[in-house]
């Protein structure tokens, strides 16, 4: 008679898992029933008409390919009615990032990537825009006039912009995402994904962009957000996503382990005690530390859960030497920071770019983080991270004396007088500034002390008065400069590149890109080519007054040369370009858009004859 008991218990347990199964199955067809209903109910009902509206206004970015004083390439072309759509091709009317495919990785300027990045976080760029109503959504749709593609995450936000008081809580949902994939088409075509629906009204979506298979720069015209006033009939699950689970599986439940719950787990209390670990008791300590290399972030705290022993592990100072929390920027927080301290003693690599905006990391938790956990740092990124202020600054300076990497790129809510802190940071090899409000004071003040610097980018700071100046401070100061980013500076002259060439003969790559003050006619690219052979990247976009003879400068002196850009000037032929494809062996890109000696057909001509060579040729409809 004993034996039956067991096999009650286990038909029991069958026939509960098979009711289980079968209402999951049941609420799962419901889902979908609710979904083939939704579009027309609503359009049927008056009371909850579909609303269509495209963008009010960009509040936020990561980069972009215009200049911060005009409108032409800029991301704030993305806000109201197309301007450019159907048409298909190169407009200044529309949005365009800073850069596509690979080459920007190829570049002596290029740093080397996280480890522990979740491979489902591919984002490169991003952009946030607002709407003038809250809806429930039920489509976005994206205009894309040239070389489509980069789209891969789109994002939506709990929190109204034009409230004018600020949100208990801030919540961000994935709409929908996707790996990057190649589109062969250059052509112009309406992007509307399959988006998940949100248990949240919203007016603040944010795209993210990965434009690393594109053949050239991506172009946005417009965002158009329909959705309803009041919420659909359809079951929350319907929208769960954890935005940090990136690799949860929509049929699955979360199982709760994202970075908003980071502080749970590393708690060894709920541990159970087991007399041995079996295996794992043998492997060395070095081993099982490399093994757990391998995993991303959440991963780790879910091991953690498991023993004690590798509660042990998984809290090891060692785990913690990279850490990229870039990936969970939606996620991050005060409480994140504070549980991860204790573990991140020995950081080195520190990525917070894109974390902590609206409130969710404050200047003091990040200064009590720092101050714990700064002394070892060697790169700091912090990218876009609009919650620092000047304190941040001052806390970074202090407490990172070993620091040689920082990155502010488009921290333009910085103010000019935090920049004077950076200056106190001696050891610097590498400083991004590209969009930031740096002053001439205080970046004076920064070449001066920072002699060490190799990497140098001030590409679009605006509130720098004479480049001439900066520039030859940079020839007087930085011997070891290898790259510096001078994009659309708006004022450097021929004397400031001679002051430039003159002190920094190691540089091996110069972005001047729409630097409209310098003309060919003074000599200053002839005297570029002379003076820096070891030049592999050169940008001279847009500058008309590019000719011949110097691009057979560059070929009789800069044979090391691998991307050249020269888009838009009028006085360079087909023969110089030969010229120049026959000397530097190693060119593998060369972009002559617009460049009207340049047509379409001595393109196809050079590249039958140089076929390793990627010649970029731009077209407008």
């Amino acid at each position: 008679m004993p034996p039956v008991f067991p096999m009650l218990t286990v038909l029991t347990m069958f026939y509960y898992i098979c009711l289980r199964r079968r209402a999951r199955t049941a609420a799962r067809g419901e889902m979908m029933d609710s979904h083939r209903t939704l579009a027309p109910n609503s359009r049927a009902s008056p009371l909850n008409a579909e609303l269509v509206q495209y963008a009010k206004e960009v509040v936020d970015f990561s980069s972009h390919y215009g200049s911060e004083n005009s409108m032409s390439y800029t991301m704030w072309n993305l806000a109201g009615v197309p301007n450019v759509f159907p048409s298909s091709g190169d407009f200044t009317q529309t949005a365009v990032f800073r850069t596509y495919g690979t080459w920007w990785d190829q570049c002596p300027s290029a740093s080397l990537p996280f480890k522990r990045t979740p491979p489902n976080f591919q984002s490169q760029d991003y952009v946030e825009l607002t709407f003038e109503q809250q809806v429930y959504p039920t489509a976005v749709h994206v205009l894309e006039t040239y070389h489509p593609g980069a789209v891969i995450r789109i994002l939506a936000c709990s929190a109204n912009p034009y409230s004018p008081s600020p949100p208990a809580e801030v919540r961000w949902e994935i709409l929908w995402s996707e790996r990057p994939t190649k589109v062969n088409a250059s052509q112009a075509r309406q992007f509307k994904p399959c988006i998940k629906q949100i248990n949240f009204p919203t007016n603040l979506l944010r795209l993210e962009v990965n434009s690393s298979l594109l053949d050239y720069y991506t172009e946005l015209d417009a965002v158009v957000l329909h959705g309803m006033e009041d919420k659909p009939g359809l079951s929350p699950k319907t929208s769960s996503m954890d935005m940090n689970g990136l690799e949860n599986d929509d049929d699955e439940e979360n199982d709760d382990c994202g970075m908003d719950t980071l502080n749970k787990k590393f708690s060894s209390a709920a541990l159970r005690e087991w007399p041995n670990n079996g295996y794992f008791d043998k492997l060395p300590y070095e081993l099982i530390q490399l093994i757990l290399n391998h995993l991303t972030l959440p991963d780790l705290c879910r091991l953690a859960q498991t023993c004690k022993l590798l509660n042990q592990h998984c809290c090891d100072p060692l785990q913690y030497i990279h850490l990229n929390l870039q990936p969970y920027w939606a996620k991050l927080s005060d409480t994140s920071l504070e549980f991860l301290q204790p573990r991140c003693t020995l950081v080195q690599w520190l990525n917070l770019s894109w974390t902590g905006n609206r409130g969710f990391i404050s200047v003091s938790g990040f200064s009590r983080f720092l101050k714990v956990c700064g002394f070892e740092l060697v790169r700091l990124e912090l990218s876009c991270s609009h919650f620092l202020n000047e304190t941040c600054l001052e806390v970074i300076s202090e407490m990172c004396p070993n620091l040689q990497d920082l990155n502010l790129s488009s921290c333009d809510k910085l103010p000019p007088q935090a920049f004077n802190h950076v200056a106190k940071l001696c050891s610097l090899k590498r400083l991004v500034l590209y969009r930031t409000k740096v002053e001439q004071t205080a970046l004076l003040s920064i070449l001066n002390f920072c002699s060490e610097l190799q990497h140098l980018s001030l590409g679009s700071c605006v509130m720098i008065e004479d480049y001439d100046v900066i520039a030859s401070m940079i020839g007087a100061k930085c011997k070891k400069l290898r790259t510096l980013d001078l994009w659309r500076c708006k004022n450097i002259t021929e004397n400031g590149i001679a002051e430039l060439a003159s002190g920094c003969h190691l540089l091996e790559e110069l972005d001047l890109g729409w630097c409209s003050t310098l003309q060919s006619s003074t000599g200053c690219f002839a005297r570029l080519a002379h003076q820096l052979p070891n030049l592999r990247k050169l940008f001279l976009t847009a500058n008309r007054s590019v000719c011949d003879t110097d691009i057979e400068e560059l070929a009789g002196n800069c044979t090391r040369l691998q991307q050249l850009d020269i888009l838009g000037t009028r006085m360079v032929g087909p023969a110089s370009l030969r010229k120049l494809l026959g000397s530097c062996k190693d060119l593998s890109l060369l972009d002559v858009s617009f460049c009207s000696q340049v047509d379409n057909r001595a393109v196809l001509e050079l590249n039958a004859s140089f076929p390793n060579v990627f010649i970029k040729k731009s077209f407008t409809q």
